[in-house]
């Protein structure tokens, strides 16, 4: 479907979805983990794929965080915090970014990040999970539901990825950058200049709804991996070059068929997902429970709210 027909039709329906959402205000609670104890939690997984980092608390039936870019899984840990008493809560950083230590010659496409999962949880000995993804990661969580269905018991999808905006339209010049080889440029801006990181050109300031409220040791923790080395500069670049072409269009047909459970925790104010896009799975999965709004959030919401990343997980759980 032709993406602005698509916007104009569905406006109407988008409208309709917000008139149940819950409108809710960012959290004002403390989140326990800083970057020191979180570092203090990380574990490594060898996979064919390289050295996964992740972090994981609790036990029990596995639920699984997918961040996006240029994240890691640092984004879930207040998530993590408030599901560990329902679940073996594990958040990942995926090959290219973050803290995972990978091959210069391994490829990072969408479907390698799908491929590379199904091997982390073989290595964990963990059959099925619980999928949550946000941005990216929503790319990599729909990949691997349909071509792993087996595996995936529920699907909590917030601000990401959907059909035909793969990559959203806005990202083509950073795409176009990293093609370059010069997106990595950018990530050090945003180190040497917090201010910048922080206004509405930065990441932090366009993606974040308190962007004074990320701290420098988390800007230094999300963009510090990424520019360690020559390699890791251009991993970085390989991993925003690799998500084009869109790899969810082929994917449109199974989607149609899955029955996982699945259910769209969207923020309002994201230009880059906008809410029709959250309509739109809401429209085309059986297995949908439905459209949560989340008024005012921008891409990176569930880390400033995972209170509300807990309510909807504890719900789609059925605990």
């Amino acid at each position: 479907m032709n993406r602005r027909n698509f916007l104009e039709t569905c406006a109407a329906v988008a409208g309709i979805a917000a008139v149940s959402a819950c409108r809710v205000a960012p959290s004002r609670e403390k989140i326990a983990l800083d970057p020191a104890a979180f570092t203090a939690l990380r574990r490594f997984a060898e996979t064919p794929f390289g050295r996964i980092a992740y972090v994981e608390q609790g036990r029990g039936a596995a639920a699984l965080f997918l961040h996006g870019l240029p994240l890691n899984g640092f984004h879930w840990r207040g998530s993590l915090e408030r599901l560990s008493p329902h679940r073996r809560c594990i958040a990942l950083d995926f090959l290219g970014l973050g803290y995972s230590d990978v091959p210069e010659q391994q490829d990072l496409s969408p479907q390698a990040q799908t491929d590379m999962l199904a091997a982390f949880l073989d290595g964990l000995a963990i059959p099925a999970v619980d999928l949550v993804a946000n941005d990216s990661g929503g790319t990599i969580a729909q990949l691997f539901a349909v071509q792993h269905p087996d595996r995936v018991r529920t699907m909590l999808l917030t601000n990401c990825d959907v059909h035909e905006n793969c990559p959203p339209p806005q990202m083509r010049n950073s795409i176009n950058a990293a093609k370059a080889g010069t997106y990595d440029q950018k990530m050090q801006r945003h180190l040497d200049d917090p201010v910048y990181a922080r206004s509405d050109k930065g990441i932090i300031g366009s993606a974040y709804m308190n962007p004074a409220n990320v701290t420098d040791e988390a800007i230094e923790y999300y963009f510090r991996p990424l520019v360690a080395s020559p390699l890791r500069r251009s991993q970085l670049n390989g991993y925003l070059a690799a998500l084009d072409p869109n790899p969810l269009l082929a994917i449109e047909p199974t989607l149609r068929r899955l029955n996982t459970p699945t259910r769209m925790v969207w923020g309002t104010a994201d230009p880059l997902f906008p809410v029709v896009w959250a309509t739109w799975l809401d429209n085309i999965l059986p297995g949908s429970r439905g459209i949560r709004l989340v008024e005012g959030g921008k891409l990176f919401w569930p880390e400033e709210m995972p209170e509300v990343v807990a309510e909807e997980a504890r719900t789609l759980w059925g605990v």
